[in-house]
């Protein structure tokens, strides 16, 4: 799916769609409860530039699997840090999925209208895709994916920290389980039932 073919020019809008999006949800959630810091780093906002880690940006791309600059917040700033922390780690995945679920109404429309033609379609598909990928990748609870922060946020007190400690070991575990195809293992029929979800949403209502 990703690499360097005729579609790649065509996975660039589609990934800084679906990456900007991704961030700006955490930034935003974390901003309605409270936290000022991502306005004041100027993430809260949805210009790509703001996002985007060149390094991370290319690994997704090659890899699919890569990282794009993590949204910087105060949970000082919580009135309810557990409950608060989980809802801005769940606003990335989730802006993901209704990002797909936008993007494939769009296709079911314009498919309807016998438009789906050029390149830019291309773009709309990817976008669909990239967005799925994301949504259920970043939900893996292994830091710093949004899925471990998810867990430590539900975890009873004492092994929540305990898991927290984790976080620093978690790139390399994260990374060793990618390279031996065990992430894909678990993601792939995820993303599967995810797309299943979207299109017959989509079917129902067109």
């Amino acid at each position: 799916m990703f690499g360097f073919d005729a579609d790649m020019i065509f996975r660039i809008p589609a990934l800084l769609i679906a990456l900007t999006v991704h961030e700006y949800a955490h930034a935003r959630a974390a901003v309605i409860l409270g936290d000022p810091t991502p306005r004041l780093m100027g993430r809260l906002t949805l210009n790509p530039v703001a996002h985007l880690d060149p390094i991370g940006l290319i690994m997704l791309w090659l890899f699919k699997f890569g990282w794009a600059k993590p949204v910087p917040i105060n949970p000082s700033y919580f009135k309810n840090y557990r409950q608060d922390m989980l809802v801005v780690s769940l606003a990335g995945p989730v802006s993901n999925m209704v990002l797909a679920l936008l993007t494939a109404f769009l296709i079911g429309i314009l498919a309807k209208m016998q438009l789906l033609s050029g390149g830019w379609v291309k773009v709309l598909w990817m976008t669909y895709t990239y967005n799925i990928i994301l949504a259920i990748f970043n939900l893996v609870p292994i830091p710093p994916l949004d899925g471990a922060k998810v867990l430590a946020s539900i975890l009873p007190g004492q092994q929540g920290r305990i898991f927290d400690q984790l976080e620093q070991y978690g790139p390399f575990i994260l990374m060793g389980l990618v390279y031996i195809g065990f992430i894909g293992m678990i993601t792939y029929p995820l993303e599967r039932g995810l797309a299943y979800v979207i299109n017959a949403i989509v079917m129902t209502i067109l």
